[in-house]
């Protein structure tokens, strides 16, 4: 079982298309999914076709505030091996309430923990879908994952947001979470038409070398259009430009959680 944060202190990079698209493509291979939603905007929530406007004590604040546990949040979506823990608007008044606690930044870890040793859950992966923001809950996630996946886009600023993130998880390395592993970079509304974003691709390749992924996430219409139906693009239009590479991409991923496994 791994956990795995997706992580860009930049909004609108494909942070939740991507944990969307994953988790509905790794359960279409039979593996049993848990998402967490952990942005106050609950757009993984919705995107999965779940409501973003329940009672805190059934989301993810409910769980961080202490005030429920996680197996009694726990919701199954209508895919079939995939489970959400839900978030919403709440979530963001979290870093004020628990200003005073000084472990604050292992309560989702110590919640995980408790559970996963608890319940007879057994789940492939848990994959965090972290808010746009260096933010508490972000450091959150950190510490409670193994790994980390960066969606990065191919626009201009995207690489200089990207050394921000570098060094925020080397401290927490030092710090927090001395086993956290970059699982890879996943390039984000690559547009071929656009000489930029063939750079960009090149820079992050001869910078993160093999961490960056060969498979690319296009500009697609439809991958926009699929939250707003509350479905993965895969289920939404399995055969656009936008699932083939979402496909492709989690062939790729498994692959790379082959060889870490034959090599461990």
């Amino acid at each position: 079982m791994k956990i795995i944060s997706i992580i860009n202190q930049k909004g609108g990079v494909g942070k939740t298309t991507t944990v969307i698209n994953l988790a509905s493509a790794l359960s279409q291979q039979d593996k049993k999914i848990l998402v967490i939603d952990l942005d106050p905007q609950g757009n993984a929530t919705t995107g999965l076709g779940l409501s973003n406007v329940e009672q805190s004590d059934q989301t993810i604040y409910g769980i961080l505030n202490g005030t429920t546990s996680i197996s009694n949040v726990i919701k199954e979506t209508k895919f079939k091996g995939l489970d959400l823990i839900t978030s919403n608007v709440d979530l963001s008044g979290l870093e004020v309430e628990t200003a005073g606690d000084s472990d604050r930044a292992f309560l989702l870890k110590t919640k995980l923990t408790a559970y996963l040793n608890d319940s007879r859950a057994l789940y492939d992966y848990i994959l965090i879908d972290c808010p746009p923001s260096l933010s508490l809950l972000t450091v959150m996630a950190l510490v409670s994952s193994n790994s980390l996946l960066v969606p990065l886009q191919t626009e201009f600023f995207a690489l200089e947001g990207l050394t921000q993130l570098m060094k925020t998880i080397e401290r927490i390395k030092v710090n927090l979470n001395p086993d956290l592993k970059i699982q890879g970079i996943l390039l984000t509304m690559y547009d071929r038409r656009n000489k930029l974003s063939s750079q960009v691709e090149q820079e992050a390749r001869d910078y993160f070398k093999d961490k960056v992924y060969q498979t690319v996430i296009p500009r697609n219409v439809r991958l926009s259009e699929a939250p707003s139906h509350g479905v993965p693009v895969l289920i939404y239009d399995k055969n656009c430009p936008g699932s083939k590479s979402y496909y492709s991409f989690t062939d790729e991923f498994i692959a790379q959680e082959n060889n870490l496994g034959s090599a461990a």
